[in-house]
């Protein structure tokens, strides 16, 4: 036993384990500058609150990255990809991306009308297609440095570093705003310039780290790049390939904008129902992407592009997940990642705006949310690796699953108590306890239905399915509170997380999982 623990504490040593850390504080540092901080940001400048919920779709190229993500994997930085590999020439762009996304929202300020507001959302948009830029990156990288069983610690500590890079955009960021003087009853753009400027700077830490770390030693040649590392396609096609992807891009923003209006006044008539609403927003989303695959499949037809290159990026991927698993299961295991999340992400879209509207102040939703939370959901996460390590993924998944949509109902308590402290953070506190523990097992389970071959666009496609639904669901969380009040909207994110159980269970059965680890290549 001795031995046992003496081998573990030696794989946190690992400068694999390590640099995951550091990694994972730079790919949580976005996401709570696109929601809660940014929100809260909107708030106190006088923006409305079903407005403030909908800048959440910022976030959306999280959902959509298994679109570029094959670029990914295919295309190299000019001198960078030569001299640093795919994987860190690939972070390099994507940090710099992030700096200057954060640093243009810096130089906006939302409370000058209706253009400044466009304005903030293009710029969040920016961020939020630059970090799901690396995280594409990040999550290729984690699953070709180590074998299968240091997967679920690797996991673990991505996360604990995701966490805190989420303290220091939430909490950090809202205590600086504060200190600088902004407050609910008086304005200060400058304060909150000043403190988005400082959350700039803090992603050079993930720069640094991508200049120090290694690249990954394959044991296996990947598809797209020959025995050196560099493309085995002339640079004339990898250029072509973009152009499509651009002009395939291009294609789903024209078709979305387009139809807008048509859309506009097909929920004016629908009336205020907000599910009615999600649901002819899902059918504009898919009408853009139909639009946008009609696009691409016409360009590799007429010859734009190389169709072997072109196969080879979109279709493989997907073509090699059907055959491990049959259609059968993929099927399953794709609805089971689709839903997993949706309890807890469509919850955290509105929960600062919660708490605001129930009277507590920005340093008590700092302490108790984005301080407490996330350093619960850090041990939560800990716990999930080291549970899945022991007891396997699905088991561990199971009971995240359960955990999530439970811990909801404490928040259907709080919205009858009002501004209970003791209640808000046990609220948080179990609430992000489940999540932490269900994120941990959930990445390892993902990384484990991952070929090598294709590392960077089955994740991506694993990990935008994931929360594609819930944050378009999520963009109606504001209109859901209108309609069902809270402690309705909180019981709905609670029956709407037990399906998820039941997918995990049948998911289980069907692939057996009883190892404590999973295989990368089934």
């Amino acid at each position: 036993m001795s031995s046992t623990r003496a081998v573990k504490w030696q794989q946190f040593r690992d400068s694999r384990v390590i640099s995951m850390i550091f990694l994972g504080f730079t790919a949580g540092l976005p996401l709570l500058l696109i929601f809660s901080s940014l929100s809260l940001w909107l708030r106190e400048a006088g923006v409305a609150r079903d407005a403030v919920t909908f800048f959440s779709w910022a976030a959306l190229g999280y959902s959509f990255k298994f679109l570029w993500a094959p670029l990914i994997d295919r295309l190299p930085v000019p001198l960078l990809t030569r001299q640093l590999g795919r994987r860190r020439a690939w972070l390099l762009v994507a940090q710099f991306a992030i700096i200057s996304a954060i640093v243009l929202m810096a130089s906006i300020d939302p409370a000058r009308g209706a253009e400044s507001l466009t304005q903030m959302a293009l710029a969040a948009v920016l961020l939020g297609f630059s970090a799901a830029t690396q995280d594409i990156v990040i999550d290729a990288y984690r699953i070709e440095i180590a074998p299968p069983e240091l997967q679920a610690l690797l996991s673990a500590v991505y996360i604990a570093g995701y966490r805190v890079g989420m303290v220091v955009a939430g909490a950090g960021a809202l205590t600086l705003a504060a200190w600088f003087g902004s407050t609910t009853e008086i304005y200060s753009y400058a304060a909150w310039q000043t403190t988005y400027l400082i959350m700039a700077a803090l992603v050079l830490i993930g720069v640094f780290t991508t200049l120090l770390i290694q690249a990954p030693d394959l044991k296996s040649p990947q598809p797209p790049f020959s025995k050196g590392g560099l493309p085995d396609y002339p640079p004339a096609a990898y250029l072509r390939l973009l152009a499509v992807f651009g002009v395939t891009a291009a294609a789903f923003v024209l078709m979305f904008f387009l139809s807008n209006q048509a859309f506009i006044a097909m929920k004016a008539g629908a009336g205020a129902g907000a599910l009615t609403h999600f649901l002819l927003e899902l059918l504009h989303f898919a009408l853009a992407l139909i639009a946008a695959g009609c696009t691409g499949w016409v360009l590799v037809k007429v010859g734009a592009v190389n169709r072997t290159l072109a196969q080879e990026t979109w279709i493989a991927p997907a073509q090699d997940f059907f055959r491990r698993y049959g259609l059968n299961t993929a099927l399953l295991l794709l609805a089971l990642i689709g839903l997993y999340r949706i309890s807890d992400i469509v919850l955290g879209v509105i929960a600062n705006v919660f708490y605001q509207d129930l009277g507590f102040t920005k340093p008590q939703i700092a302490a108790a949310v984005q301080t407490f939370g996330v350093v619960v959901s850090i041990g939560g996460g800990l716990l999930g690796g080291l549970l899945a390590t022991r007891h396997g993924v699905m088991r561990i998944l199971l009971l995240g699953a359960v955990l999530s949509a439970a811990t909801n109902l404490i928040f259907v308590v709080l919205a009858h108590t009002g501004a209970n402290v003791p209640l808000l953070y046990l609220a948080v506190g179990a609430d992000n306890l489940a999540a932490g523990l269900a994120s941990a097992a959930f990445i390892a389970f993902l990384s484990s239905l991952t070929n090598i071959s294709f590392t960077a666009v089955q994740y991506a496609i694993f990990s935008s399915l994931m929360t594609l639904l819930p944050k378009l669901l999520g963009g109606y969380s504001g209109a859901m509170v209108a309609n069902l009040g809270y402690p309705g909207f909180f019981l709905f994110t609670t029956l709407i997380g037990v399906p998820v159980i039941g997918l995990v269970w049948l998911a289980g059965r069907r692939l057996a999982l009883n190892e404590p680890t999973l295989r990368t290549n089934p």
